[in-house]
């Protein structure tokens, strides 16, 4: 009876579910060469080819489909009989590996993870922060968290944190010079600093009171930058009105180097969420982060911007 190796076989399944070697690769976090070689192994001990490789793509062959078809049920059961061993724990042992936004890495975990990894010490969280949409499967994440917008439809969401909004900031300095905005139909008269991301749009400027929405196209931009912290210097220094996150600007906001305009006009939005394939299999670190971030919620969040 022919008895391959296990780890072979889930690496079969991990290229033929990824459709190629490199992604499989990116996902299991494992080099792509090691992988090959893991499915050459079960390749010659079964005697068939299970995978047709050119240059470009991976596919399956016919032994290769109907190998895949009987052993991923097989080695779903044997991660959920390991993911009920983990249960027996005190505490869950692995990664969490995190892929989010610039500003929820900035403002909304920090006062999080202390306590998180505190009560999980078996746990190590690894946070990737970029503002470009990803794929958080293909790229080896358990999970993602964005804001409302950019979530992936198919995808499980948690809310992170509380409502969070936008100030509109400006130096005393360009305020005596160009005038203080008593209205956001006037900021188009004015110069601005503007955050560009990585897909090379721009946060459009939202205004909201008394119920009325205001969307206002911002002046002169004399400074564009996918860097906050220039940003925030620029505006300092005097260039122009920002529109961004307070947190990102607290220390400039408590020492008055720049003052907020129109706070009356300040727009509240849903906070992010934490967003993840499915409920299935869901790995012991991520269960235990969803359920801690849910007791958080319920006690009720740690600040609100």
């Amino acid at each position: 009876m022919i008895t391959p190796d296990l780890a072979d076989l889930d690496a079969f399944s991990a290229v033929a579910q990824a459709r190629g070697f490199r992604a499989a690769a990116i996902r299991r976090r494992v080099s792509a060469s090691s992988l090959s070689q893991a499915v050459r192994r079960l390749e010659d001990s079964l005697g068939v080819r299970l995978l047709n490789r050119t240059t470009r793509s991976v596919g399956l062959t016919e032994a290769g489909a109907r190998l895949l078809e009987r052993l991923e049920p097989a080695l779903g059961g044997v991660a959920s009989a390991l993911e009920a061993v983990n249960a027996f724990r005190d505490t869950p042992l692995g990664i969490l590996r995190l892929n989010v936004s610039g500003v929820v890495a900035r403002v909304v975990l920090p006062p999080l993870l202390p306590r998180f990894m505190a009560a999980n010490p078996g746990v190590t969280v690894e946070i990737v922060s970029e503002d470009s949409f990803v794929d958080i499967f293909a790229a080896g994440f358990d999970a993602g968290v964005r804001f409302e917008e950019a979530l992936e439809q198919d995808m499980i969401a948690v809310p992170l944190g509380p409502p969070m909004r936008f100030a509109l900031v400006a130096s005393p300095a360009y305020l005596a010079a160009k005038g203080t905005p008593t209205h956001p139909s006037e900021v188009a008269g004015h110069a601005c600093v503007r955050h560009r991301f990585p897909s090379g749009g721009m946060t459009p400027w939202e205004f909201e009171k008394d119920g009325e929405i205001l969307r206002v196209s911002p002046g002169r931009a004399p400074l564009i930058a996918n860097a906050v912290d220039t940003l925030v210097a620029a505006a300092v220094d005097g260039v122009g009105l920002m529109f961004t996150f307070p947190d990102f600007v607290g220390r400039e906001l408590a020492d008055g180097r720049l003052v907020e305009v129109l706070a009356d006009w300040s727009q509240h939005f849903p906070g992010p969420s934490l967003y993840y394939p499915g409920r299935r299999l869901v790995p012991g670190p991520l269960r235990a982060f969803i359920d801690f971030v849910r007791a958080e919620r319920t006690a009720g969040w740690v600040k609100e911007s």
